[in-house]
């Protein structure tokens, strides 16, 4: 078993335990948990000393696992997701199969296919989505490397991800786009 292999099941066991785990994504690090799983998504609004009413990012690990999460995927979607060329996050309407404080006041959700080795295997071998967020405390500047992580944000989650920590991937947050069932759209955050 190489080192991504040991590091994705180690998170897997924390994930299925509602344990939040730090861990790298297509974009920043990020604090993430079992999407499905209430308490842990608690639990992770605790961490980030956020609000509950604030919206995740739901990360997948393809576009066939949209259809799981979302009542209607408007086609343009596919489109969108394929045709981008940075890491892409959309605001979907009628989300389902997810935790109630995992989905929005509207009913949507956040959903980004990720495009990091580790997180498209993380999902795969956990086979629900991982509830993301900025590894930092609510408020307080977004850090683009393990290295700049609060030792409070390293100190509260279960499990840290002892890979690409001397890396840094996409140094800024995704691009979110608001979907809506019509297939139009408005661009939250360019």
């Amino acid at each position: 078993m190489n080192l991504l292999e040991k590091e994705v099941e180690n998170a897997v066991e924390a994930l299925r335990k509602g344990k939040v785990i730090l861990y790298p994504t297509d974009t920043i690090w990020g604090i993430g948990c079992d999407a499905t799983n209430s308490k842990a998504i608690t639990k992770l609004f605790k961490i980030k000393q956020r609000k509950e009413n604030k919206s995740l990012i739901a990360l997948i690990n393809s576009t066939e696992m949209l259809h799981n999460y979302v009542k209607v995927v408007p086609p343009v979607a596919f489109d969108l997701i394929r045709s981008a060329s940075n890491p892409l996050t959309i605001v979907y309407p009628g989300a389902k199969n997810l935790a109630r404080n995992a989905i929005a006041a509207d009913s949507s959700v956040a959903i980004r296919v990720s495009s990091n080795p580790f997180c498209i295997a993380l999902v795969e071998a956990f086979g629900k989505p991982v509830a993301s967020s900025s590894a930092n405390v609510t408020g307080e500047p977004t850090a683009i490397s393990f290295g700049q992580i609060s030792d409070k944000i390293k100190q509260s989650v279960d499990y840290t991800v002892g890979l690409y920590q001397d890396e840094i991937n996409h140094p800024k947050a995704s691009t979110i786009i608001k979907l809506e069932v019509n297939g139009e759209f408005t661009i939250i955050r360019p």
